[in-house]
């Protein structure tokens, strides 16, 4: 997702560490980018705002029960190692044919305890 705006952290950067920023699994540094550039982006900030209703609501309905060690290790390593994949498709037709041309990017960030 891209808003059009020009932002120091890109909108796909964002959502895909959402839920580190909910969950405070991010470093000071990290956190004041991501706040930055929800402050600034409309889009980026009711996606977050659904995300953080989302967990409220499982916090609500879920708040006696807690995951074995295991899952939560699991899960926590899972988020750590968050991948997100968009494809863009663009076609064009000109006089010698139609031209489709796929572009995939790939963002990957590992966060390695310290």
């Amino acid at each position: 997702m891209n808003c059009g705006g020009s932002h120091e952290t890109d909108c796909s950067e964002v959502l895909a560490e959402v839920w580190l920023f909910l969950d405070h699994e991010c470093d000071a540094q990290r956190r004041a980018l991501l706040a930055q550039h929800l402050d600034e982006c409309a889009p980026c900030l009711a996606e977050y705002g659904i995300d953080e209703k989302l967990k409220a609501l499982l916090a609500s309905k879920c708040g006696g029960e807690h995951a074995p060690d295991g899952l939560r290790e699991r899960l926590r390593t899972q988020i750590r190692h968050a991948v997100l994949e968009q494809a863009q498709v663009t076609v064009e037709k000109g006089p010698s044919g139609t031209t489709v041309e796929v572009r995939a990017t790939r963002f990957e960030r590992v966060e390695r305890r310290g």
